[in-house]
């Protein structure tokens, strides 16, 4: 009984130490965050400190979702903000990933038997997956007794849920791994293994409440979809990446780094108008204002009946403009 009591003591200091730094992560994760209210404007020098080490954050998050732990790592100490990211956890997950792609099911079964109780809120199945692959290996492997023992321990408890899986494993007993009959043709394929380990990572992302996608390409596709209008993937769009433009822009999402990675990200929606007050469209579809139009056209040295379109360098005559009503 002393020793039951010795060991449950260790256990309780362990769980009270783990749960000492959850409180300071949160604690300077709260800080980090009341930060960002106590700034006065976006002008103050406080503002572009904390936009950088929210910048340094969105890099530590892509560098442990691609599997580069120790660049992570590194870069967190070297600004410190280790306790700002989740590091061991998207490390723990990167780690069980790839034992399932080495063809594993160790790891992910312990993390599972850790988190069984959180999984059965969930109504998750990746465990039932897991043991099927179990099955399947053995069968592989021409252990049929064993595989026939392994069903009746791990997914003849499943059958509620899971019965039209384990009707095709009991159906894969009589097929061989070199089989071309589907569905067992697919349950042999070794494809089964990434997509395991995409089931666990997703199981992983959604029982911490972690984004499926990673912070960085989620700050920039709401950063591009505010900047981008139609314009900027015209084919007469003024860029460095259009060679049809005869002219410059500043608009970032014309640029050539970033013009592609906003194409097929939403429109800006503008709930202001920034046509000007004599709009008049040319034969090309082209819309400009009247006044500025002709006085560009006079400063390249046009006669009083032509017009050049600044962007595409198109020369029309005055007679051909005609006026836009906007409704």
């Amino acid at each position: 009984m002393i020793h039951r009591m010795q060991g449950l003591k260790r256990g309780i200091q362990s769980l009270h130490e783990e749960e000492k730094i959850l409180h300071e992560h949160s604690r300077k994760r709260i800080q980090h965050l009341q930060d960002l209210y106590q700034i006065p404007s976006l002008a103050d020098v406080k503002y572009e400190e904390w936009s950088r080490i929210r910048l340094n954050r969105l890099l530590v998050d892509y560098l442990l979702r691609s599997g580069y732990g120790d660049s992570a790592r590194a870069l967190a100490q070297e600004r410190g903000i280790e306790d700002l990211v989740d590091l061991d956890v998207f490390v723990q997950c990167h780690k069980i990933e790839q034992s399932l792609k080495w063809r594993s099911t160790t790891e992910c079964l312990a993390w599972c038997a850790e988190h069984r109780s959180m999984m059965k809120k969930t109504s998750n199945n990746l465990e039932f997956e897991l043991r099927l692959q179990q099955y399947i290996e053995l069968r592989r492997h021409g252990q049929v007794l064993e595989a026939k023992k392994h069903a009746q321990k791990y997914l003849s408890s499943n059958t509620e849920p899971h019965q039209e899986e384990i009707h095709r494993a009991a159906g894969l007993l009589a097929y061989s791994p070199d089989t071309r009959i589907e569905p067992y043709k697919t349950m042999y394929s070794q494809s089964r293994w990434n997509h395991l380990a995409n089931l666990f990572v997703k199981t992983h992302h959604d029982l911490f409440s972690l984004p499926a996608r990673p912070l960085l390409h989620i700050a920039l596709s709401a950063g591009l979809s505010v900047l981008k209008t139609p314009s900027c993937h015209s084919k007469y769009a003024s860029s460095t990446a259009n060679a049809s433009s005869s002219t410059t822009t500043v608009c970032p999402i014309c640029s050539t780094e970033l013009n592609e990675l906003a194409r097929n990200l939403p429109y800006a929606h503008q709930t202001k108008s920034n046509v000007e007050n004599d709009p008049i469209v040319l034969p090309n579809g082209r819309l400009y204002g009247r006044e500025r139009l002709l006085e560009m056209s006079a400063k390249v040295g046009l006669g009083p009946n032509l017009v050049k379109d600044p962007t595409t360098s198109e020369i029309f005559e005055a007679s051909q403009i005609r006026k836009v009503f906007i409704s």
